[in-house]
């Protein structure tokens, strides 16, 4: 397992995808930014050019709790794509790059390789979210925004790293798609299917019941009046999560046979 870790954390040092991650919530957290300053003054964003005449925009609260929210619906709208992305390219480049008959040759078991790669993701999708709340509290910071509270900022990140967790379960099938297709297409275009049907299922009301629509529901993005998120979407989550992980093991179990 040690090794099979080391050689996961090899191939993504020696890759872009972490550096195009990490631009990525750095963009996300930069937008989030330029809309607070939006927020905190509208007229003077219309002065600088940041507004057309006729723009209109949803406002908010221009404070360290709308801040925060936005910050949680960011991870929970991005967060699928990006992870998902993660995971399609962790196992996807197996067979892209020919080396997955050479991994099912190893004598290292191929169940270790699996939690590995799943432990190595679990690992990048942390670092970034902790990174995107970071950025958020500098440039919160910088921004001068009111109502700073060291309960709601502890409670914010609690928020983030569940709406990231849940985000990374509920892409692992991701993985079973990217294996099972041999490469990166096929669990691109799950991961396609998968996002349109979570808004289409939020915007007829059922997101609360639908899995992947959990982690947006707990960002609040639905808004207040959104129905609460009863045992069964929670059941989704873990199902599809465990789904997931163990076809992924499966699959690469017999993927010779």
């Amino acid at each position: 397992m040690t090794a099979a870790i080391w050689a996961e954390l090899l191939k993504v040092r020696r890759s872009k995808m972490p550096w195009l991650t990490a631009l990525a919530f750095t963009v996300a957290a930069a937008v989030g930014g330029l809309f607070m300053y939006i927020w905190q003054d509208p007229a003077r964003a219309r002065s600088l050019g940041l507004l057309g005449a006729k723009a209109q925009l949803a406002t908010a609260d221009a404070d360290w709790p709308g801040f925060l929210a936005l910050l949680a619906q960011i991870t929970a709208v991005g967060g699928l794509l990006i992870f998902g992305t993660i995971v399609i390219w962790v196992f996807g480049r197996e067979f892209s790059d020919r080396t997955a008959k050479d991994l099912l040759a190893l004598p290292t078991s191929r169940t270790a390789i699996v939690a590995a790669k799943f432990t190595v993701i679990g690992g990048w999708c942390l670092a970034l979210t902790v990174q995107l709340f970071v950025l958020g509290l500098l440039i919160g910071a910088a921004l001068g925004l009111p109502g700073w509270s060291a309960t709601a900022v502890g409670q914010s990140l609690a928020r983030l790293l569940a709406i990231a967790a849940l985000s990374v379960v509920l892409a692992s099938p991701f993985a079973l798609a990217a294996s099972a297709g041999r490469g990166y297409l096929p669990a691109v275009g799950a991961m396609f299917a998968v996002t349109f049907c979570t808004q289409i299922i939020a915007a007829l009301g059922y997101g609360h019941l639908f899995a992947w629509s959990v982690p947006s529901l707990i960002s609040g993005v639905a808004g207040p009046d959104q129905a609460p998120i009863g045992v069964v979407g929670y059941l989704g989550v873990g199902l599809i999560g465990a789904a997931g992980v163990a076809g992924t093991a499966a699959w690469w179990r017999n993927a010779d046979q």
